[in-house]
């Protein structure tokens, strides 16, 4: 069995289509057409069915994949660490990262980077969802994760610090000025909120139906995080959520949070690995920084990025 061949397998199972592997992998179409051909005559299975589309998985074709994919990822962490070995454990980190936790990541990078200045790192800013889906796939070493998704036999989890979620509004809003605030007031306002395939959107709607309450009234609605338009929270009367580690930041002026029980989520911040995968010496470095070192302890930058997750 021809490694190629795989590799044709793999990008075109991942493409769906002869035409985009072929482009992603820098080949000939006619030359995966044939090396698909001869796996599945090597193996005597017909791996994808041939569509108007494209190509489709057949059943055992997906069984292939899955199976397929995991050694190539198991492959790709070989090549690596014998790379490590060979160049001094210089190496590559590749992190996935919540855009609110950006700022806390540069400057543990700059600290890694003044003590490994070879290394390389590549970032990937997104949400827990995307985050945990590429580094699933092997693409990403580690995540920077709010550690709420459930983990099964796929990840372990390595808690860092605590940040928990409110329901934030600007300082003068006119519900701080009431004698006694109860859930059902927020329901009364006008919210700007991440979409509902966001965990802490669902959180926030979960919350409302435990109150009897119909869904909150969204006005502005973001697809990553409603946190970069905290400006527009403290201009308005909106309201909306917050970490509080964005609160204390620059970035959460003139924001306060509601003082009730309802308006808060505990929340656990941490690293997130793919369970049994290779774990470079610059990696457990990088690990080393984060749990030496909270974002409240570390400088701000000069114009900080007020998007959080």
């Amino acid at each position: 069995m021809r490694l190629e061949d795989l590799n044709y397998f793999l990008a075109v199972a991942e493409t769906g289509h002869m035409g985009r592997a072929s482009r992603h992998l820098g080949q000939t179409q006619p030359a995966l057409t044939k090396g698909i051909q001869r796996l599945e005559k090597e193996l005597g299975l017909q791996l994808f069915e041939r569509t108007a589309k494209g190509m489709v998985l057949t059943t055992v074709g997906h069984a292939f994949f899955q199976r397929t994919r995991a050694v190539q990822i198991g492959l790709d962490e070989a090549v690596r660490e014998a790379r490590d070995m060979h160049l001094g454990a210089v190496g590559l980190l590749r992190v996935g990262v919540p855009p609110n936790y950006a700022d806390y990541f540069s400057a543990i990078c700059e600290l890694l980077l003044r003590h490994r200045p070879a290394a390389r790192v590549q970032v990937t800013l997104g949400l827990n969802d995307q985050l945990f889906s590429a580094l699933q796939a092997g693409d990403l070493d580690l995540c920077i994760s709010g550690q709420h998704n459930p983990v099964g036999a796929l990840f372990d989890q390595q808690p860092l610090f605590e940040d928990d979620l409110h329901i934030v509004a600007r300082e003068g809003h006119p519900l701080f000025y009431k004698a006694s605030i109860k859930f059902g007031d927020l329901a009364q306002c006008s919210w700007i909120l991440p979409r509902t395939q966001v965990v802490a959107r669902r959180w926030v709607d979960a919350r409302f139906i435990e109150h009897g309450l119909p869904a909150p009234n969204v006005v502005v609605e973001s697809n990553a995080s409603s946190s970069a338009l905290l400006r527009m929270v403290r201009s308005t009367d909106l309201l909306t959520i917050a970490t509080a580690s964005s609160l204390r930041h620059a970035g959460g002026g003139g924001l306060r949070p509601f003082p009730m029980r309802e308006a808060k989520w505990p929340r656990v911040v941490g690293v997130t690995l793919r369970r049994g995968a290779y774990v470079s010496p610059l990696v457990q470095r990088f690990i080393e920084l984060l749990q030496q070192h909270r974002p409240g302890d570390l400088p701000a930058p000069a114009e900080p990025d007020q998007s959080f997750k």
